[in-house]
């Protein structure tokens, strides 16, 4: 599973991966801290954005692969 962030008028920013056999991997900028991942099986992933602020408006999309 993947999540993304797109900032108003700006491109896709990969901000994690997860899957059910590894551990969540975030990209240079994002952490776990912030941008907390649950995945309860290989259907059903939360993101929560924590201490939200007018930095993090955006749209956020997840998007899976079977690979």
């Amino acid at each position: 599973m993947f999540w993304y962030q797109q900032p108003p008028r700006n491109g896709l920013k990969l901000v994690a991966s997860t899957s059910t056999w590894m551990q969540n991997s975030y990209e240079e900028g994002y952490s776990e801290a912030k941008f907390e991942i649950s995945r309860d099986n290989n259907d059903h992933s939360v993101m929560t954005i924590k201490n939200v602020t007018s930095k993090d408006a955006a749209t956020y999309f997840c998007a899976a692969s079977d690979h």
